[in-house]
């Protein structure tokens, strides 16, 4: 067995074993593609590039500028008794914190907090379609409905729909030219040429593994909608490879249902149900794309009393007891990284590449909370000094933009994967060989 890396980040949780594993389980999923297609590709990865591809955003540079990662009204605020964790990054989940509170700035919050309970804070947002969550311990967690709901669920369930065309042996052939290559051919994305990935999702997770899916080769097309865009940050950081349309499913989802037929693989990160309401539910996909590779990640999982709510990685630490373990002096802390973001975005991509290495047709389930559990679950990390790793930063861009960012964290006999990042919301809506 591969010898776990040394230590890079402080804190409770062997976050390290976590991302290690879900990266090289892409990594081996990418090689027996690879294998599957003809190609004879050295396909590894670092610590140095795991570490800095699950903190991409904090390194990413925009035009020179740094990202801000976190809104006035998001992070921990005191209750009367105890801790919320809000997310209002996006403005239509802050527009719920303001008008559920009564509040407008952060000091203004931090007064309305105080004087209510966390569960109450946590039901009221929450009914309004806000993004809050009370701060629990692992043993309240552990009874809670949704916890013991998804106790017996892995982190990725997988149903085999049966077979789906072989993408076709490669062997010797660069994506970028069509040359026969020597030995093992030049350094190419071109594992996944000829895959048409249909992105249904947002924020940081399923945008992570779609990252990834591009840079190995395949058209990505992600689609988001028009009135309530991506945050352009996040976009920049998962999005290299990748091309971006805005589509607003209520007029125009025929045009998106038409892209799905035509898909070999279709991600929706959506709150469950929502793409159901315009026939790109998962049960709808299987009817309209048979043969494709059909992903829906969760933050909770899809069954349970909270089985249909939208979530993050941080809301997720702070239900399920990580954000209690990781405080110190009487208040809640975080992880290093969204380690459950960016590990479920790999661990996503692992999957579908052995799905398309297999050449089956599956339907593939995956939830934050999943990930989360796994880290509950793990040992404790060893006792040692967390190393300082260099961060590998490459230059690229998106349209007029110049980026400095974190490639995915693969290589391919020895070089990083980096690709420009394609202009948000610039793109036609039809895949590119179609293109004229």
């Amino acid at each position: 067995m591969e010898p776990m890396p040394r230590r890079w980040w402080e804190g409770p949780f062997d976050v390290e074993r976590l991302a290690w594993s879900a990266v090289t389980a892409a990594r081996d999923a990418a090689g027996e593609l690879a294998v599957a297609r003809g190609l004879d590709l050295a396909i590894d990865t670092t610590p140095e590039l795991v570490a800095a591809s699950f903190a991409a955003v904090d390194h990413l540079r925009v035009d020179g500028r740094a990202p801000a990662a976190w809104a006035e009204l998001s992070g921990f605020v005191a209750a009367r008794d105890g801790w919320v964790r809000l997310h209002g990054n996006y403005p239509h989940h802050a527009a719920v914190i303001r008008s559920v509170l009564g509040i407008e700035d952060r000091a203004a919050l931090e007064r309305e907090s105080a004087r209510r309970d966390a569960a109450e804070i946590e039901e009221r947002i929450t009914a309004a379609g806000g993004i809050a969550m009370a701060v629990r311990t692992r043993e309240e967690w552990q009874r809670h409905p949704q916890s013991r709901a998804m106790a017996d669920i892995p982190w990725a369930e997988v149903t085999d729909r049966g077979e789906r065309p072989a993408l076709g042996r490669i062997g010797g052939v660069s994506a970028a030219g069509g040359e026969v290559a020597v030995g093992r051919g030049p350094v190419s994305p071109g594992l996944l040429r000829g895959v048409r990935v249909l992105d249904l999702t947002r924020v940081i997770a399923g945008p992570t593994g779609s990252q990834l899916l591009a840079a190995l080769g395949a058209d990505v097309l992600r689609i988001d909608p028009p009135h309530r865009p991506e945050i352009l940050d996040q976009h920049l950081s998962t999005g290299m490879g990748k091309r971006s349309a805005a589509v607003d499913l209520r007029e125009n989802s025929e045009q998106v249902r038409t892209l799905a037929a035509g898909a070999d693989v279709v991600l929706d990160g959506y709150r469950p149900g929502a793409l159901a309401a315009h026939g790109l539910g998962t049960e709808d996909l299987e009817v309209l794309a048979p043969t494709a590779v059909l992903v829906s990640l969760s933050a909770w999982g899809e069954i349970g009393p909270w089985g249909n709510r939208p979530g993050f990685d941080s809301i997720v630490q702070a239900a399920t007891g990580i954000a209690d373990t990781c405080g110190a002096d009487g208040r809640p802390g975080a992880l290093p990284v969204q380690a459950l973001d960016h590990a479920t975005g790999h661990f996503l991509a692992a999957q579908v590449l052995t799905a398309l290495a297999r050449s089956r047709a599956a339907t593939i389930h995956l939830s934050l909370l999943g990930a989360a559990r796994t880290l509950l679950e793990a040992p404790k990390p060893p006792a040692e000094r967390a190393a300082e790793l260099a961060v590998p930063l490459v230059a690229t861009t998106s349209g007029a933009l110049r980026l400095d960012a974190v490639p995915p964290p693969l290589r391919i006999d020895g070089s990083t994967l980096e690709l420009p990042v394609g202009v948000y919301a610039a793109s036609p809506l039809a895949w590119k060989d179609e293109v004229s």
